[in-house]
Formats: C-alpha cells, structure tokens, sequence
C-alpha cells in the first residue's frame, strides 16, 4: 500500500466537492454504493458513472455511462475508481481530458496502477492509490473509534 501522509489525505478530503464514483453499483451491499451514499451523505456530490445503468437516478444524481458523458456544468474534481487495476488507465485518460474541475484521481482498496497515477501526477493531479476515501474520511474526521467502526453509541463510561 503506498504511503501518504495524513495531511496531504485530509486536504484532498476537505477541498473536494464533486465525487464521480466510476464502477458504482446500484446494490446496497455493495461497497461501491455504500461509500458513494457515505460521501453523499457526508456533503459531496456524487456523480455515479457506470455504463450498465446509465440514465438510471442513484442518490438523486443520473447515472453516466462514462466520464466524457458527464455534462461540462458539472464541476467534478475527484475521480473515485470502483475498477480492477488494469482498467484504470483508459479511466484517467478519459478523466484528464473530459473533466477540466480534476484535481484527485482516487483508487479504492486493492485498486492500483502505477502507469495512471504518473500520467494523472504528470498533470499536476493528486493522486491516491489503494485506499478508501469513506475509511480515510471517518479516520481523520474522529468518526472511527478504537475498534475501527463508528458504534453510534453515547455512553459516558470509559
């Protein structure tokens, strides 16, 4: 797993507004649904790209078929991949030149190429690599307590 410093996560975290989640499911078991409606639910917009429900309505957003598809007015800046690791440069291709708002291509946990992130990192875009933006988030925003899970539990007993 590259290194990354807690930092360098947490300004992407708090500068990004606009998450397209390529590879998202509409299954909520899913992971790829249950983190795209976590960010949503945390105040980012997200924008779900999957070519297999393309014109469907997934957390109040249209679902495109790909990246180029999603329309200019929309200002995305961090790509979230939900895709095997070989699939991942013809997805940051795409991203550099359809989407002019990019500032972060994010790859989920296992997801990692090491081609796409020198294109994206040539390009003045940050780049994160087998980590999970809803993991990451409730880590640096005190979400997470000891045991790695939010127990939505109150107790004044230590």
């Amino acid at each position: 797993m590259p290194a990354y410093s807690d930092a360098y996560l947490k300004s992407i975290l708090t500068r990004t507004r606009v998450i397209a989640v390529v590879g998202v499911s509409a299954n909520p078991v899913r992971p790829s649904y249950y983190v795209a409606r976590y960010l949503g639910l945390k105040g980012f917009r997200v924008i779900p790209v999957n070519p297999g429900l393309a014109g469907q309505t997934l957390f109040g957003e249209t679902v495109h078929a790909t990246l180029a598809d999603i329309p200019a007015a929309i200002p995305v800046d961090m790509v979230d991949i939900f895709r095997r690791s070989d699939t991942v440069l013809p997805i940051v291709t795409e991203a550099l030149a359809h989407l002019p708002a990019l500032r972060t291509i994010w790859m989920q946990i296992g997801v990692e190429n090491a081609e796409a992130a020198a294109l994206a990192e040539a390009r003045g875009i940050d780049v994160v690599q087998d980590r999970c933006p809803k993991i990451e988030y409730q880590r640096l925003f005190g979400e997470l307590r000891m045991g790695g899970f939010n127990t939505g539990i109150i107790s004044s007993r230590l």
